[in-house]
């Protein structure tokens, strides 16, 4: 029997998504998180109990398999997820991007693999940057080569989170050999048709379990499997606005844990000296009041993408998609979340004190602001905030 058997037997298909997530995080992320966490290894448990419960294909339509679930949904199963273990939601929230990417840019061959992933339950990752463009993810030194109904690709990748692990590999390449670097697609590559050489350890601050060495990624697949769409539009329209969604909606999982470990201490402090207001009170309401300015945040910004994607194909509404203003909305989302992670940590810190400080005992803090720090550097908010400046000299808008 199964660490996911042996915890809750079958999928209850009859429970909400949130209620899925609640069991998938409570009863196996939280378990295993420290352990992942002090390992750097990957979060098996937990993955094994978001296929059992169907996560993983949540947002695949239901003609393919899935439950239509939307960004909103997504970002709430993140958030549940990123308060036990940032690991496993980022895996979740990364995951999703990719399946969101293929579902939204589909052509036959794509729409016929998603409706296999949901079928067997694929865990999808991606190859976008690559050694030699700067960090660039909007361009590519690697290229596309065909050779009948075959193609395939050579990419030295500084990172693909969980590649070891995914049963299929999101790559961006150039068109062909004679494109330029800025012509790029996405192209499904399959496990099976893909060798990845490591090209270094994965031994970081945090975020451990998501296991993103880098890697010389070799693949070959059939050229049905190249998305359609151009991957700038792909990027615009569907990878960073989703990504800056659910990244942030993991990282404030993170500050709900913070927060509530905090919550706990003053509690705590309380008994002790009863009709005595703790040291720590002002600064929880103080921290309170941030806290939920960030989930504000988090769920205007996913609720708003899926406002445009309901919206009639052509209307205004769906074309702000695809607009200036939206796209520094998210780069703004992105910037504003990875800030306010990392600040809502520091404050339960201070709250929780020594028992913060500490590795073990159940207010500390250090594996919850070692992940928050991650979140700054996953697309440096250095090089986003730099797009933005370009964007907002020519932008006249509103946002």
């Amino acid at each position: 029997m199964s660490v996911v058997d042996a915890a809750f037997g079958s999928a209850p298909t009859q429970l909400s998504l949130r209620e899925r997530a609640e069991i998938v995080g409570r009863d196996i992320a939280a378990v295993w998180a420290d352990e992942v966490d002090r390992e750097a290894r990957f979060p098996r448990e937990a993955v094994d109990a978001l296929r059992a419960h169907k996560l993983l294909t949540c947002a695949v339509p239901a003609a393919q398999g899935g439950e239509d679930a939307s960004l909103s949904d997504l970002c709430e199963i993140a958030r549940i997820l990123g308060r036990y273990c940032a690991s496993t939601a980022m895996i979740f929230a990364m995951h999703q991007t990719q399946i969101l990417s293929l579902v939204r840019h589909s052509t036959p061959g794509v729409a016929a693999f998603v409706a296999d992933a949901a079928q067997h339950d694929y865990l999808i990752a991606s190859a976008t940057t690559e050694l030699g463009t700067g960090g660039d993810v909007r361009s590519s030194l690697c290229a596309v080569e065909r050779v009948d109904d075959s193609v395939s690709v050579v990419k030295n990748a500084p990172v693909i989170s969980y590649g070891e692990y995914a049963d299929a590999v999101l790559v961006t390449a150039r068109r062909t050999t004679d494109s330029p670097p800025s012509d790029q697609v996405l192209v499904v590559c399959p496990r099976d048709g893909v060798t990845l050489e490591p090209t270094g350890p994965w031994n970081t601050l945090g975020l451990r379990g998501t296991c993103s060495p880098g890697f010389v990624l070799s693949a070959k697949t059939s050229a049905d499997l190249i998305v359609g769409a151009a991957y700038s539009e792909i990027s615009s329209r569907t990878m960073l606005p989703v990504s800056h969604s659910v990244w942030s909606a993991v990282w404030l999982g993170i500050a709900d844990a913070a927060m509530e470990k905090s919550r706990a201490y003053v509690r705590s402090a309380a008994r002790k000296q009863p009709g005595v207001t703790p040291p720590g009170a002002l600064r929880l309401a103080e921290a309170a009041a941030a806290h939920q300015q960030f989930a504000d945040l988090v769920f205007s910004a996913a609720g708003r993408f899926d406002r445009t994607t309901a919206a009639e194909a052509g209307s205004a509404e769906a074309e702000s998609l695809t607009g200036m203003g939206f796209s520094l909305a998210m780069n703004n989302l992105k910037v504003s979340a990875s800030t306010a992670v990392v600040d809502l940590v520091n404050r339960s810190m201070l709250i929780c004190g020594i028992a913060g400080y500490r590795e073990e005992g159940p207010y500390s803090l250090g594996r919850h602001l070692r992940d928050a720090h991650g979140a700054a550097v996953m697309v440096n908010n250095d090089r986003i905030m730099n797009n933005s400046a370009q964007m907002s000299i020519a932008y006249r808008g509103t946002i």
